[in-house]
């Protein structure tokens, strides 16, 4: 379903990314790990078509982004780290701005809005501005556009920070059923280990704008924890 082939990026004459590969099928679930700066917004970004990169290729769906960037899109969803939202608009307003974008017919958006309204607690708070939304508050509006066009890919960028634990286990459970019963492939950043042992069946370390491991969870769990591998190839990377 996404398919990143040697990708590079430079930021002036820095190299940022460095010959990042790795493949997710339908159904992955993927935590994407490294420290800070170690390039994990930046391969989502390049990967995304949001920013241009100077090396490589991206697949998504079996389509190039660069050479067919509007069928590529159509397949999914991304959610930043820190969403901007129209704040001018009230929450049910944003969400059919969405809905429109995605052509979803009346029924399909009203059912899929309140389902995930009420999954988040939020459904009385709809026809508030979302000015007056806390970061949590947004955040939630931002997993629910993201969702309500039942993508085929998402991609996330720290999607749990902000969240209370509620919507955290909500978000947690709907990603598993989403990959279970619809081959919906997720791809998240995160430095909270614990989710990822959990959540995902696929892990993918950068260090320094290097992959430094890609692989299956279950494999990782055999030898350790998965914060045992991650300071392992942290260390073998200095070192090298």
């Amino acid at each position: 379903m996404l398919q990143i082939q040697h990708l590079i990026k430079y930021y002036g004459k820095k190299q940022i990314l460095h010959d990042v590969s790795f493949e997710l099928d339908p159904g992955d679930i993927c935590a994407f790990i490294g420290s800070n700066g170690a390039g994990k917004t930046t391969t989502i970004k390049s990967a995304l078509g949001l920013i241009p990169f100077d090396g490589g290729k991206i697949l998504i769906g079996g389509h190039d982004i660069e050479k067919e960037p509007l069928e590529a899109k159509k397949l999914y969803s991304y959610v930043p780290d820190n969403p901007e939202l129209y704040k001018f608009m009230r929450g049910i307003e944003y969400l059919n701005f969405i809905a429109d974008m995605f052509e979803l017919d009346y029924e399909t958006r009203r059912d899929r809005i309140e389902y995930y309204a009420d999954l988040f607690a939020i459904r009385d708070r709809l026809g508030e501005s979302i000015d007056n939304y806390s970061h949590g508050m947004q955040q939630k509006l931002a997993l629910i556009a993201a969702l309500i066009h039942d993508p085929k890919l998402i991609v996330l960028d720290e999607p749990f920070v902000g969240l209370d634990p509620m919507a955290t286990k909500s978000i947690r459970e709907t990603f598993k059923k989403m990959a279970a019963e619809k081959g919906t492939t997720i791809l998240f950043s995160t430095h909270v280990l614990e989710v990822a042992e959990k959540l995902c069946n696929k892990v993918a370390i950068i260090r320094e704008g290097h992959l430094v491991f890609f692989g299956p969870t279950e494999e990782v769990l055999q030898k350790g924890s998965l914060e045992d591998l991650f300071m392992e190839r942290m260390q073998s990377h200095e070192q090298a």
